[in-house]
């Protein structure tokens, strides 16, 4: 069975390689838990999904380089 190409031309590729799979859902997880801890610790809630959201962000860059 062969796969018809898309509309450019291409054949199915990833939306995302497994790189960026990995290192994005590693942030997410970072994000997920200093937010979760922030919140434990009595941090108001919006303060806690910003330091979160902080973390993931951080996080990018350093799994990027770490992961290869």
């Amino acid at each position: 069975m062969t796969t018809s190409p898309n509309r450019t031309g291409n054949h199915d590729r990833p939306f995302l390689s497994l790189h960026a799979a990995v290192v994005l859902l590693a942030a997410l997880l970072i994000g997920l838990v200093v937010g979760g801890l922030s919140r434990l610790g009595g941090v108001p809630t919006p303060l806690a999904v910003l330091a979160g959201l902080g973390a993931a962000g951080a996080a990018v860059p350093v799994l990027h380089g770490l992961i290869r």
